[in-house]
């Protein structure tokens, strides 16, 4: 599966520098999402507990996981409910067509 040109991009996660690859013009999400994981990351790390880096991006890797899965599900909610509506709407707008 071929991909497009990719080219790389410096993050910084804990106060380390990463070189990653990243496709071309996704450098402003890509910085994003590294200052939200690290962010993520230093909060569970200054809760006071040693553990190591390791654990420190797995929890925190979950801990976004887990809000990802409860956005997914909200916004799935929120679809169905709008589709409901949707078909109360065409079905009042065909009443009032045949009226």
């Amino acid at each position: 599966m071929p991909q497009g040109p990719r080219q790389t991009a410096e993050i910084t996660l804990m106060g380390q520098n990463f070189v990653v690859s990243c496709a071309p013009g996704e450098e402003q999400a890509l910085h994003e999402a590294a200052r939200y994981f690290d962010q993520a990351m230093a909060g569970i790390q200054t809760r006071g507990r040693t553990i190591s880096i390791d654990k420190v991006a797995m929890m925190a890797g979950l801990n976004i996981t887990h809000e990802l899965r409860d956005e997914t599900r909200r916004r799935q909610e929120l679809e169905e409910r709008l589709a409901g509506l949707d078909a109360r709407l065409q079905k009042a707008l065909e009443r009032n067509r045949t009226s």
